[in-house]
């Protein structure tokens, strides 16, 4: 098996030392998920890495991309010594982007970024040898860490990138040097750290600042701050394709059903239905932005649409499972929708139409008619209008079509003031409040959705309710 990384090739890359021979199948940050072979590298986070390059060195890593040779490691240890460790990673991950001929795609949004990047998995995979972000690793340690693990030989090339402040987005798109640069949708998301939604439709576009010479944009252009992704496109002389209901990838009916989402879509003379083997409505333009970024990198669309059909959210997304509550009954089952990794009123809004769209089953639980169950978590960072942007939930005709709404978390108060009295269900001030009483709040024969940040911790909630029975 060719190596990822031989020590001539790394210490070059990064313009380290390092003494002997060693080569590295894999780059490995954490030693819980390290493999032999792989190239540790010590990053400081909330533990200083080298604190465990004895460790990964135990455990089979080839070698260890160090600062300093740590306490208790010997002198004859395979360390690749650099200034300093991250900048080492980010240099680690330039050459690996240098040496490849991958097209690469470079996906951020306020919502929908991992699960975008998991479609184009399904998608290009088919195609070519693909190398796709691990997790939501689209920060500045994740994005050189993902291209620091692309094979040489890489095809396809998938980049998640993501923000939390200003300025974060162009610097990881540089090094990415994608052929495409992907916009799923600019939603109200970490307001507290932007003055407005332009501003963070400003810091979104910047993902086109690192296009390669002769690079696309496929931006979402149905969005009120479309203008803005689009110009700052042009303004770097790269050429727009939009997707959405009118534009170049033009989507078109779209119908929900309990498990699918059947979709039509259309560009230039060719239309396009397939399926997706879950329900979303933003799933559904979220695919027709793949679709068109494939187009862009060379793939085929038209097999893309077949194999996207593959794809499944990733856990805490909008994962739909069956919880089994008693084995000896085969009615005894719940419906769980897990989607407590995120939220903000635009995903928020987009899960309740799946739940709306889902049809309980009506006889089988302690409450003879099934219920459309929402429990929903705090969305954060939302700026100072975060209680109106709860409290208008309210007023959604998605929502309205619950039987129930439980809220936790002193920003879902403010909705749980809003609910009409007969949604209203119970109101905690925190997550695991709710979890501890999970067995009085859903049924068998219920469709529950699980949705809030994931600061929240309503994953407790959706863990309670696992606990109850078993998964399918």
């Amino acid at each position: 098996m060719t190596p990822l990384w031989t020590a001539a090739e790394a210490a070059a890359a990064t313009g380290g030392a390092t003494a002997g021979d060693w080569q590295a199948m894999g780059v490995s940050i954490d030693t819980r998920t390290l493999q032999p072979g792989d190239l540790f590298v010590a990053l400081a986070a909330a533990r200083d890495g080298h604190d465990f390059v004895a460790q990964a060195l135990a455990q089979g890593a080839a070698a260890a991309l160090v600062s300093h040779r740590p306490d208790g490691v010997a002198e004859d240890a395979s360390l690749l010594i650099v200034a300093d460790v991250l900048q080492g990673l980010e240099a680690l991950g330039r050459a690996a982007r240098t040496r490849t001929q991958a097209r690469v795609v470079a996906v951020t949004g306020s919502v929908g970024k991992t699960s975008t990047k998991e479609m184009l998995r399904a998608a290009l995979t088919p195609q070519g040898r693909t190398h796709v972000a691990e997790a939501s690793y689209n920060n500045h340690w994740g994005v050189p860490l993902t291209l620091a693990r692309m094979p040489a030989d890489t095809q396809f090339a998938v980049i998640e990138i993501g923000m939390n402040h200003p300025g974060e987005i162009a610097p990881l798109a540089r090094m990415a040097r994608p052929h495409v640069a992907m916009v799923t949708t600019v939603a109200a998301a970490h307001l507290e750290a932007f003055d407005s939604l332009d501003g963070i439709a400003h810091e979104k576009a910047s993902i086109t600042d690192g296009l390669e010479p002769g690079g696309i944009a496929v931006l979402n252009a149905d969005l009120p701050t479309s203008g803005i992704l689009r110009d700052h496109a042009v303004a770097g002389s790269h050429p727009v394709i939009g997707f959405g209901v009118n534009a170049d990838w033009s989507l078109g009916d779209v119908r929900i059903t309990d498990r699918a989402t059947i979709i039509s879509a259309s560009h230039d003379s060719t239309d396009y239905l397939f399926k997706l083997a879950v329900p979303g409505r933003h799933f559904a333009m979220n695919a027709v932005g793949v679709l068109a970024a494939c187009d862009a990198l060379g793939a085929d669309p038209v097999q893309a649409a077949q194999d996207i059909g593959q794809w499944q959210p990733p856990e805490g997304r909008g994962t739909r499972e069956i919880v089994i509550l008693d084995h000896g009954i085969a009615e005894e089952t719940l419906d769980l929708i897990d989607d407590a990794f995120n939220a903000n009123p635009t995903s928020m809004i987009a899960s309740l139409e799946v739940l709306a769209a889902s049809t309980p089953r009506n006889g089988v639980g302690r409450i003879v008619k099934g219920r459309r169950v929402a429990i929903l978590g705090d969305m954060l960072e939302l700026g100072p209008d975060e209680m109106a942007m709860h409290a208008a939930l309210a007023d959604d005709p998605y929502l309205r079509s619950a039987h129930v709404v439980h809220c936790a978390g002193p920003r879902m108060r403010a909705l749980f003031d809003a609910l009409p009295g007969d949604l209203r269900g119970q109101w905690a001030p925190e997550a695991a409040d709710l979890a501890g009483q999970v067995a009085k709040l859903v049924d068998a024969g219920d469709v529950v959705l699980v949705k809030g940040s994931k600061g929240s911790k309503v994953s407790r909630v959706v863990d309670a309710i696992r606990k109850l029975g078993h998964r399918s």
